[in-house]
């Protein structure tokens, strides 16, 4: 069984910065990419960013491009994503997901961690 555990979702003002943690136990982490999708309110959840195995090849929605940076720690079992200049329309619920694949499906969710960005 895998779980994973999101943190450092929080409220702050547009423009501001968060910066979101997963944390994965029960599987080798390093052999699944990683991704972050997210549930806006009356939104249906959409990707994020992805990250590969090695963390060597990131993707990212054109809606966040050059705003947030994915990475991972293999060493650490854990995937990151950076948010910088955040607009209210960020505001949902983020989650982590172990191997995601098309169609908005994952082998492995987490419980989710909210963001709410003020104008």
């Amino acid at each position: 069984q895998v779980q994973l555990v999101e943190s450092g979702g929080g409220l702050v003002q547009a423009g501001g910065s968060l910066r979101l943690s997963c944390a994965a136990s029960g599987r080798t982490f390093s052999g699944y990419g990683m991704g972050w999708f997210r549930q806006g309110p009356g939104k249906e959840r959409e990707s994020v960013a992805a990250i590969n195995p090695s963390g060597g090849f990131t993707w990212y929605a054109d809606s966040v491009k050059g705003r947030f940076t994915i990475s991972r720690d293999n060493a650490k079992n854990t995937v990151s994503l950076q948010m910088n200049s955040l607009k209210p329309e960020d505001t949902a619920v983020y989650y982590c997901a172990l191997n995601p694949r098309g169609g908005g499906r994952a082998d492995y969710w987490g419980q989710g961690t909210q963001v709410t960005v003020s104008s």
